[in-house]
């Protein structure tokens, strides 16, 4: 079973095919949306599909419209078991409306908390800030997306019982790959973060991540249907949290 737990179909340029191709290939997606507005515009799309879902976002790169949104993430929370992409950026990118985000990512987790929801984070240069958050607000169940962080945060992360969803663009780096060998094999998933990750410059299609599979075969020494089974396995118990 392929499984592509961050993917923004919605911000490929033919949307459309993309999500029928991935129905067509039988694959399981959670795929990302980068504000309420988007969700909105998309949900029609993803709402009889068993193996796709449409997660509700509010970017922290697009904080200088959380405000206007915000009224419609709280109108859009109860279609949707899957929250994402959310979190902080304070890259330099986004360090200038880190008190914006700061504000919103509280807001939303103080909103969830208690309630089943699986969040997919983002936490760019905010990893322990996003770690405290979650654990202050009793988030339970939540995926690091593309995590870049310290790995001996990493073990905070395992600890407090947070998933981690890795991508082809990791495994090209010598620090992603690092970061991949510290995350213990029963708390990673995987992602393409397509249209986003490319390779051959070319975006990622969902479920695109055989290079991800190749380097968790070397990396575990088993073969890869063992990896495909660990991957499927911690699925699960990440959507068991939903039950």
């Amino acid at each position: 079973m392929i499984i592509d737990t961050h993917c923004h179909i919605d911000l490929y340029p033919d949307p459309r095919k993309v999500l029928q191709d991935s129905v067509i290939a039988n694959i399981t997606v959670l795929a990302m949306t980068n504000l309420p507005s988007h969700f909105e515009m998309g949900y029609p799309y993803f709402q009889s599909l068993k193996k796709i879902r449409l997660a509700l976002g509010m970017h922290p790169l697009m904080a200088d419209l959380h405000a206007k949104e915000f009224d419609l993430f709280l109108k859009n929370i109860s279609r949707t078991s899957y929250i994402g992409e959310i979190g902080l950026d304070f890259s330099k990118e986004g360090i200038s409306t880190k008190d914006i985000q700061i504000e919103t990512f509280s807001k939303i987790l103080q909103i969830i908390t208690g309630q089943k929801k699986i969040l997919s984070i983002h936490s760019r240069k905010a990893e322990k800030e996003v770690l405290d958050l979650l654990m202050k607000n009793n988030i339970q169940s939540a995926i690091f997306h593309w995590y870049s962080g310290g790995l001996n945060l990493i073990d905070s992360i395992v600890e407090a019982g947070y998933f981690f969803s890795i991508n082809p663009a990791m495994v090209k780096s010598m620090s992603g790959r690092k970061i991949i060998s510290r995350i213990p094999k029963h708390f990673i998933l995987t992602e393409t973060d397509g249209p986003f990750v490319e390779e051959r410059c070319l975006p990622l299609k969902p479920g695109e991540m055989s290079s991800v599979f190749n380097f968790l075969v070397q990396e575990w020494g088993i073969p890869s249907y063992n990896v495909e089974n660990i991957i499927s396995s911690n699925f699960s118990r990440l959507i068991s949290h939903l039950k």
